[in-house]
């Protein structure tokens, strides 16, 4: 098969290939992008494969990075870009079922393609555009099966990550599952538990955004992976509920881990945050998280207030709201906006008055009694109660210094 037209992304690098061929090496365009570009999606990274050993790329071009030279692998820089070139090769055994214990580099193509994951995956593609299949990855991409390349028990074994990366691409790609491959990631669901759980979040967070995120999960549950994934194991039930949702569409991984955990019970600041703490997901995603998770319980009872709205933030409210429609009980998205829009201020920073104010003007001094009065005034500003101005602000101050004394 020969691809007429090639996209501009191989176009650009098309200079690199020939070098190589020049100099008497085999090279071609390697993996997704290959597989991208015959699924007519958008290409992300360009990977190039070659008979040349690194050395012997790092002799041929001028500008290099050692990026990953230990595999094989170096960057190569022309005008502006950067590519990543690996020399074709081999991995012995594994030593925890995520990294060779030795690489080798070979000369050959077909041993470089048979060590990696999926049918669909291990397609190369040459200078001219001829599509190199040697696993039958082009007859799986036109019947839409996830397939693992060889014996999925011994891909499975070298890399457990693989696993879920099978699930995610039937939910990325809206593909069905081989049922070999199937099988073997069921016999070997366990040895998730030798992977970083940091590889996993980026897999499971690829495959709730996918384009069939009920296919995906489906499998994951199916398989058993759920089994080895933080404070899943007791949630077969709830994840059941989500795979059979219709229309599951995840456009974010705000929405997704606020979705998750509301849908698992995972709905306090407490709960929600012990889970994606396991999970470790950053500090910033966990705040928006446990944010949005107020704010759909709020919606859900008909009460968001505008405390609330001011509380939030409009992008947490937005998260919130997408999670609620996917529940069934959101709320117009041009009402929350119009209604965020209408706060008086929607930061504290924006009220005319500060402490200095206050210490300078009122010759209050620094302490408990002055951070409750600058609470106080920015409740009534929100409340709209209050004109934010440093005149009202001001006389409101004293009078609440009044009260006080």
């Amino acid at each position: 098969m020969i691809i007429e037209k090639i996209p501009e992304e191989f176009k650009r690098a098309l200079p690199i290939l020939n070098t190589l061929k020049d100099a008497g090496y085999e090279a071609y365009f390697v993996g997704g992008s290959v597989r991208d570009t015959l699924l007519g999606l958008p290409i992300h990274d360009v990977d190039i494969a070659t008979s040349a050993y690194p050395e012997e790329v790092k002799q041929i071009f001028n500008k290099t990075v050692d990026t990953g030279i230990e595999h094989g692998t170096v960057m190569v820089l022309d005008h502006g870009e950067g590519y990543e070139i690996t020399t074709f090769r081999t991995e012995s055994t594994y030593q925890d079922y995520r990294r060779p214990e030795k690489v080798e580099f070979v000369r050959s193509l077909q041993e470089d393609l048979k060590r990696r994951d999926l049918t669909i995956n291990a397609l190369a593609m040459d200078a001219a555009g001829e599509i190199i299949d040697l696993f039958d990855g082009l007859t799986d991409l036109k019947m839409k099966v996830i397939r693992a390349v060889g014996d999925p028990n011994e891909r499975f074994n070298e890399d457990a990550l693989r696993m879920m990366r099978a699930v995610r691409f039937g939910s990325q790609l809206d593909f069905k599952m081989d049922s070999e491959t199937f099988m073997a990631i069921k016999k070997n669901a366990h040895l998730l538990e030798k992977i970083a759980i940091e590889r996993i979040h980026v897999e499971w967070v690829k495959l709730l955004l996918g384009k069939n995120p009920n296919q995906g999960i489906k499998e994951f549950l199916e398989t058993n992976l759920y089994k080895y994934s933080p404070k899943f194991e007791n949630k077969l039930s709830e994840l059941k509920d989500i795979a059979t949702m219709s229309h599951l569409i995840i456009p974010d991984e705000y929405v997704a881990w606020t979705f998750i955990s509301y849908k698992l019970g995972y709905v306090t600041s407490n709960e929600s945050g012990k889970l994606m703490k396991e999970w470790k997901l950053s500090n910033e995603l966990i705040k928006h998280v446990q944010t949005a998770l107020k704010c759909v319980e709020k919606i859900k009872r008909q009460n968001l207030q505008i405390d609330d709205y001011y509380q939030a933030g409009l992008s947490p409210l937005k998260t919130a709201n997408i999670v609620a429609k996917l529940l069934g009980f959101g709320i117009d998205d041009a009402l929350l906006e119009s209604q965020y829009n209408a706060l008086p201020i929607k930061d504290k920073a924006e009220l005319k008055i500060n402490g200095g104010i206050l210490i300078k003007k009122l010759n209050i001094k620094p302490g408990p009694q002055l951070g409750k009065i600058l609470k106080e005034l920015e409740k009534e500003v929100v409340q709209g109660n209050l004109k934010n101005n440093e005149g009202n602000l001001i006389k409101k101050a004293q009078d609440l210094v009044s009260t006080d004394n």
